[in-house]
């Protein structure tokens, strides 16, 4: 009778032994993926502290992720593509040569950022040159897809599960990185440009005249409006001696920091070629030439260059392809100073050059300008140009100088289509004969 319990007892010890045997399964299982989550972490944190540990550049950041990943014995075939300034580009490739992986092409719909959760590439239907390739998994920053990880040689659905979390961490971390690298370098080179403004901007304060006559015989004013920071106009008032003085407006091509230094060279030479007394026929060549051996004709100047003897009255001048000066006398006739040559530095010897001469009136007004002033455009894509400069002048012409700028001013905001943001720098120097 004894006997009987124990052959009854053996099915349900063996039944817990399993059961046992199965729980210390498990927990080797879970303590697997534990020490394998730990693993992953741990790799993530790596990777994360060695790119932001220095300034690693933009290839050596993908670099580093290139070799993280070719210690996992789990990746076998992979694609990193990021998204940079013109579209998607194969930034990682192991498996492969980097050669060879950027023949590969991504669809529109992936270009567009159409994929934002993991997907199998052959739902994708992109063609036999991606066979290699399982999975997708794409990379979102503020809901925008900045990156595909194209994975192959997966052994189980298990790994795959496993990767697409891990796969994930990485190519964030490193997206990350590489955009904050970015906008360190950009703002590196946005202080740099800030500083080369700054120091334009005080070279281009220095070239303009701090004061301007006002005398028994004339009276001077000037307004200036740059269309940028760093504008490509220039005026200047240079009293030669105690009769003459030179007036001069001037138009350099391009803007920024090599327009203000390429007029900086002209102001140089200009009041070098002044101290040395020559004539406007001698100073128009050698500007020329100055500015041809600077720029090797691939930026000009449009300059009128004018001296006027008090004594005598008269106007001597040069106009270098810049706008006509108007020159209003007192009965009404309007005349255009066009005498000169081409715009200046475009070519090595000037082809031709006439020095022009006019006796001034008194209550006579003389107008320079750029083209500023002229080239503002209306709603029907209508020029207010030197015909509309004029009839400005003809009303106004005996107000005061700074209102007539004014006035000027006014009258090319009220014309313009653009709310006053004028396609160039406008220059505005006047001179009243008294």
């Amino acid at each position: 009778m004894a006997s009987a319990p124990l052959s009854s007892a053996e099915p349900l010890a063996d039944a817990l032994g399993a059961q046992v045997t199965m729980r210390d399964e498990q927990i080797k299982k879970l303590r697997r993926e534990l020490l394998l989550k730990q693993f992953e972490l741990d790799t993530v944190l790596g990777v994360a502290h060695d790119m932001t540990a220095r300034d690693h550049t933009v290839d050596e950041l993908y670099h580093m992720l290139r070799l993280t990943l070719q210690g996992q014995r789990n990746v076998v075939q992979l694609l990193l593509f990021a998204r940079e300034d013109h579209g998607f580009k194969v930034r990682v490739a192991l498996g492969c040569d980097l050669a060879e992986a950027e023949k590969l092409a991504l669809t529109p719909h992936l270009l567009a950022g159409g994929v934002t959760n993991p997907q199998a590439v052959e739902d994708l239907h992109l063609g036999e040159a991606w066979d290699r390739y399982e999975l997708v998994i794409p990379v979102l920053r503020q809901k925008q897809v900045v990156a595909y990880v194209f994975v192959g040689g997966l052994r189980d659905n298990d790994v795959r599960q496993q990767l697409i979390p891990f796969l994930g961490s990485l190519a964030n971390t490193l997206i990350g990185a590489v955009e904050n690298r970015r906008l360190q370098a950009q703002r590196v080179a946005d202080a740099a440009v800030r500083k080369e403004i700054e120091i334009a901007q005080e070279v281009q304060a220095m070239l303009f005249p701090r004061s301007l006559p006002n005398d028994a015989h004339l009276a001077i004013e000037r307004s200036y409006v740059p269309h940028t920071e760093i504008g490509g106009d220039y005026y200047d008032v240079v009293e030669i001696d105690a009769d003459r003085l030179l007036l001069c407006v001037a138009d350099v091509s391009g803007k920024g920091v090599p327009a203000s230094l390429l007029m900086s060279n002209f102001q140089a030479g200009l009041r070098t070629l002044l101290r040395q007394g020559v004539e406007l026929a001698t100073i128009v060549p050698e500007l020329n030439h100055l500015l041809f051996r600077n720029s090797g004709g691939e930026k000009f100047i449009t300059a009128f260059l004018g001296i006027y003897d008090r004594r005598t009255r008269r106007l001597q001048y040069v106009n270098a392809g810049h706008n006509d000066p108007l020159l209003l006398l007192d009965d009404g006739a309007v005349h255009a100073l066009k005498h000169g040559t081409v715009m200046l530095g475009i070519m090595e010897e000037l082809p031709l050059l006439r020095v022009g001469e006019t006796e001034i009136p008194a209550h006579s007004l003389l107008l320079l300008y750029t083209d500023g002033l002229t080239e503002v455009f209306d709603a029907h894509n209508n020029e207010f140009g030197e015909e509309g400069v004029l009839a400005v002048l003809q009303r106004n012409r005996y107000l005061p100088l700074p209102k007539l700028h004014q006035e000027l001013l006014r009258s090319i905001n009220a014309f313009s289509a653009h709310d006053a943001q004028f396609a160039d720098d406008v220059t505005i120097l006047s001179c009243r004969f008294k």
